[in-house]
Order: C-alpha cells, then sequence, then structure tokens
C-alpha cells in the first residue's frame, strides 16, 4: 500500500483490493482453515481479525483522497481517546490540577482529531500551583468499526454518536461495518450519520456458522462459506463515501467569503 502511486478513485480501488486480498488470508487462510480450533473460537477476543479494518481506515487519510487534510496541521489520525466531556468535579477548594477538572475521553476505533492543548487556572498568571494544562484529541469525524453490526452494537453507537455531538457540536458519527447481522434503521432521526456496509453482504445465518465451531465442519461447509465471503469483497463505493464524509469535514477550502456564498446562492 505504501508503494501505491495512483490518485483519487484509482488510489481507492487499488487499497480496496489489496485490504481484501489480506483480510482474507487472515480470516480464511489462517483462522477458517486452521487444523486447530483455537483462532476461530477466540478470534473476537484476541482480536487476531476485527482489528484489521480498523488498521486500514488510516489509509483513507491520505491528501491524495482527502486534499483538505494539507490544512490541517495538528492532525491525529486512527484509533484514539478523544474528548468527550469537560466537568467541574469535586467542591469548591479542589485545585483545578489534582481533580478540580475531570476530562472524559472516549476511545474511538477510528478518528481524525485536531490537537487541542489546552490550560485552565483559577489564577490569572496560570501559576503553577493551580493550573491544568494538558492536550486533546478534539475528533470531528469519528467511526465505530464492526465486522458484523447487530442490535445491541447499533444501540450502543447510538449513545457514543449522541456523546460526540454533544461534545464537538460540528463532528459527525459514522458505524462501518463489513456485514449486516440486524435489521436495517433509519439513521435520519439519530446522531448516527450513516451505517456503512462494506461488503454489501449479511452475515451467513446461525445455522450455517454452528458447523463452524470445529475444524472437521469448516471443512465440511469451507465452499459455501468461501463462495459468500469472495461474493462481497471490501466495495469501493463505500470506502469512497466514508472519503466523502472526510471531505465535508474536512474542505480543500476553508474561506468563507462573500462573493463564495452568493455566487452558489447558500451557506
Amino acid at each position: 500500500m505504501d508503494a501505491i502511486e495512483a490518485e483519487g478513485e484509482e488510489l481507492l480501488k487499488q487499497l480496496a483490493t489489496l485490504t481484501t486480498a489480506y483480510k482474507r488470508s487472515i480470516e480464511l487462510d489462517l483462522i477458517f482453515d486452521s487444523p486447530s480450533d483455537f483462532l476461530y473460537r477466540q478470534k473476537g477476543q484476541h482480536k487476531v481479525d476485527n482489528s484489521l479494518l480498523e488498521e486500514f481506515l488510516p489509509r483513507l487519510a491520505d491528501t491524495r483522497l482527502v486534499p483538505g487534510l494539507n490544512q490541517i496541521k495538528s492532525l491525529s489520525v486512527g484509533p484514539q481517546a478523544a474528548f468527550a466531556a469537560f466537568i467541574f468535579a469535586g467542591n469548591v477548594h479542589s485545585l483545578l490540577s489534582d481533580g478540580g477538572i475531570f476530562i472524559k475521553k472516549k476511545d474511538q476505533d477510528y478518528a481524525l482529531s485536531k490537537k487541542v492543548y489546552l490550560k485552565a487556572s483559577t489564577d490569572p498568571d496560570f501559576g503553577l500551583s493551580d493550573t491544568l494544562t494538558t492536550v486533546l484529541n478534539v475528533a470531528y469525524l469519528a467511526a465505530e468499526c464492526k465486522t458484523n453490526l447487530d442490535k445491541t452494537m447499533f444501540n450502543e453507537a447510538l449513545e457514543t454518536a449522541r456523546s460526540l455531538k454533544q461534545a464537538v457540536a460540528g463532528s459527525r458519527y459514522l458505524l462501518v461495518c463489513e456485514w449486516l447481522d440486524m435489521q436495517p434503521i433509519d439513521t435520519s432521526s439519530t446522531d448516527i450519520e450513516e451505517v456503512i456496509i462494506l461488503r454489501k453482504g449479511s452475515r451467513l445465518g446461525s445455522g450455517v456458522r454452528e458447523v463452524f465451531a470445529t475444524a472437521a465442519g469448516r471443512a465440511k461447509a469451507r465452499d459455501a462459506y468461501v463462495a459468500h465471503y469472495d461474493a462481497h469483497p471490501l466495495a469501493v463505493d463505500c470506502l469512497q463515501r466514508i472519503v466523502d464524509h472526510m471531505r465535508s469535514v474536512y474542505p480543500e477550502t476553508i474561506v468563507l467569503d462573500e462573493k463564495t456564498v452568493l455566487n452558489r446562492g447558500y451557506f
């Protein structure tokens, strides 16, 4: 991936092709075809496969795809603990630097954040005796990454999205998954901008998956699994939707001048 010299849509296509192949080698060749049952049964706990999407998404934060990122000097990309709330805690005598201010953070699977260097004090000269100095990752775009998205995960994401919007008013929250494992829900009335299903497919039914627990069962059902898996590569147009959200959050032009606004008729 580091060696790709393409730009725009062609860059996205090559990234999708390479990631699909890489994930297949891990999920099929390493885990599914393993003669032992350990990897298949423990893959969720040990994050053997479900962290691959989190590792890939930072590749989309490329100025060849999102030129506006050139405008940000202190950008943090990838899994991170992002700012969630700023709370005055303790009592009136609590020092800000010793529990008087509580800064809540939320682990995000993927985020594009701007670093904010913050100093707060009860001393107008910011004396060291009662001054809190900290660095925050303020996420203007965050995404939860799931291999299989079910209703419980969706409901948890609703709360995370609400908290992010309260902390950062202009932020966007995406729910990104590979396979759908629930009935679709309209996100227009929620704080989730969009649910993006990268493989455009549903998870195999539990009746099929139950035989995968043993090596013998996986070998017997391998053809059906491979056919389903290979029929749903990572979709370029779904990755493009993530890029489009990133472009909206980090536009190439940052000056909102009167001439531009009057030219297009809205702002």
